[in-house]
């Protein structure tokens, strides 16, 4: 059998709040710049309702990005 590694509970407790942390901010100024583009531009509701959430998408896709590259520097299992 091969050795299984151990979770590493220090690095993943870091990884989840700064998950938290900064997801929530990604997700919150994506959502944001949606809401204040579809103003600028006068956009119908419907259609400003779309930019919110290809703006939250945008902000899911970063978060992603950003934990993959926090799980490269604080590993889970050592």
């Amino acid at each position: 059998m091969t050795d299984a590694k151990r979770i590493n509970w220090d690095n993943a407790i870091t990884v989840v709040s700064v998950a938290i942390l900064v997801g929530t901010e990604l997700i919150g100024v994506s959502w944001a710049a949606g809401w204040a583009l579809g103003g600028i531009l006068g956009l119908p509701p419907l259609v400003s309702r779309g930019v919110e959430v290809l703006g939250g998408l945008l902000g899911l896709l970063l978060v992603f990005y950003f934990v993959r590259a926090a799980l490269k520097v604080e590993p889970l299992r050592s």
